[in-house]
């Protein structure tokens, strides 16, 4: 089944404990950034400490209810321009609850090599998300088989990676 619109918005509000990410991609082709990112690219930066938007406010309602989101972004350096933007606001969403963690696989194997980017609700339900080599979404789609597999794919994420803070000490992002 292909999730888009309420039912796909609804998975983010009505999960109970958890909703976690496998990142794996360099960029995501995303057409509501591209002007976000032309400004990234010609210098313009937001403010962390003032940066607030619908995102940012979703994460403090998540946290106010007891509940987490998380996510481990896979890279390798250099990072693309694309991941330099991202990171740009991973500060404002760990700042604002979300666990944000790094795998930085430039120097070793990556242990979770061939595995696709997916959103996991707690532990019970995962969305399989498809792109295209560039990074263009195709779809959502419910993952219909065990979810044990992502179970473990989050487990070695999270083993392997470090917080996205620590990560970006002494980097220039």
């Amino acid at each position: 089944m292909l999730l888009d619109g309420e039912a796909w918005q609804a998975k983010f509000r009505d999960f109970q404990s958890e909703a976690w990410r496998l990142e794996t991609l360099p960029a995501y082709n995303v057409p509501q950034e591209a002007d976000e990112i032309r400004a990234f690219l010609a210098g313009e930066r937001i403010d962390p400490h003032t940066h607030s938007n619908e995102y940012t406010e979703d994460l403090k309602r998540v946290r106010r209810e007891g509940k987490n989101k998380g996510r481990v972004h896979i890279v390798t350096r250099p990072l693309s321009e694309y991941l330099r933007y991202e990171f740009m606001y991973y500060r404002p969403h760990v700042w604002a609850g979300e666990d944000v963690r790094i795998m930085d696989v430039t120097d070793r194997p990556n242990p979770l090599a061939g595995v696709q980017d997916f959103w996991m609700f707690d532990k019970t339900e995962v969305v399989l998300m498809n792109y295209e080599a560039d990074g263009t979404q195709i779809n959502r789609e419910v993952h219909e088989g065990d979810v044990s597999p992502f179970i473990e794919y989050q487990r070695i994420a999270l083993a392997e990676s470090v917080p996205f803070e620590e990560y970006v000490k002494g980097l220039d992002v």
